[in-house]
């Protein structure tokens, strides 16, 4: 009979690789997840240039990937929240309040034009069978977009974890070609919540950038705030400044939250207190302002490799 150590470590090891391959780090060839990527191939099978209720497209998925539908529609919502590979009809969240999506059963999405144009080859897709056999899946997609570092990704595995921020697709382009002509380039990370970035220590992906929010002096009594910090939402944003005042950090007299579809939130200053005086405090003591580290792990050969942009 095997050493009880020994069947821990053998079954330890297995999961291991399993989470790190197949779960929570992405591929450098296509920058997708093998959800994300199983997602991408079960759409490009049901496409007809109408959209599909997301709880659909999330149950055809299930016949590729063997976890059930609620991990598939929480990763399609992200997929499509990032801007690129699918198209949105109906309530699929707000990235800037943190809002959750509507019910898969009420949504709807499809492959954008851009996924369409390049995210599939059929002559250089390698296939290999599904986990029960009865269907094929790809082994990556055949890629012409930089789409890891256009979408970045997110992950922690077994004993490693990836956090790939994302870039600007216009500024990846330009970077393609400069690599083409041999000029050299530099990029920098991009997001979706606007903000103001200080990315001196950034080295190519394996260093940090500090993030602030978007303020305006509407007036010196009141102080308006445009843009989060990635990673952050208005809800998180407001906790962060009502702790701070409540540990007699910052003082404030009101704070309201007008953010729809973009953000506004609304700081009142007591009698006495000016926005000059209050501006360092909130980037000292809230979610005013942040650090993102940036942990570059993908895989690559069916190994992980720690890598830059």
């Amino acid at each position: 009979m095997k050493d009880i150590k020994q069947v821990m470590q053998h079954n330890y090891i297995t999961y291991a690789s399993y989470v790190i391959l197949e779960r929570a780090i992405p591929n450098i060839v296509d920058g997708l997840k093998p959800v994300q990527r199983r997602i991408l191939f079960t759409l490009w099978k049901m496409h007809d240039g109408k959209l599909h209720k997301v709880a659909n497209a999330a149950g055809q998925t299930m016949a590729l990937h063997p976890h059930g539908d609620a991990p598939i529609t929480e990763a399609m919502v992200n997929l499509a929240n990032k801007g690129f590979l699918l198209d949105m009809q109906g309530n699929f969240g707000n990235i800037y309040t943190g809002d959750s999506a509507a019910a898969a059963r009420y949504i709807e999405t499809r492959l954008s034009a851009l996924a369409i144009e390049t995210m599939f080859n059929p002559d250089l897709t390698e296939t290999i069978p599904s986990y029960d056999s009865r269907n094929v899946e790809p082994v990556l997609l055949p890629a012409k977009i930089p789409l890891l570092l256009m979408q970045g990704a997110e992950g922690i595995a077994v004993g490693m974890a990836t956090r790939i921020l994302p870039h600007n697709f216009i500024e990846l382009l330009e970077a393609e070609i400069a690599i083409l002509e041999e000029r050299p380039f530099t990029i920098l990370p991009d997001f979706l919540t606007g903000g103001v970035m200080d990315a001196s220590e950034y080295a190519k992906g394996r260093g940090k950038i500090k993030l602030r929010v978007k303020l305006d002096v509407a007036d010196p009594k009141t102080i308006v705030i445009r843009d989060i910090c990635y990673g952050t939402t208005t809800e998180s944003l407001i906790r962060s400044i009502d702790e701070a005042a409540k540990r007699g950090k910052i003082k404030i007299e009101s704070i309201n939250d007008y953010t729809a579809e973009k953000v506004e939130i609304e700081i009142r200053m007591p009698r006495g207190v000016y926005a000059q005086d209050l501006e360092e405090a909130l980037y000292a003591y809230t979610e005013c302002e942040v650090s993102l580290s940036s942990q570059m792990v993908v895989i690559k050969d069916n190994l992980p490799i720690e890598t830059d942009v």
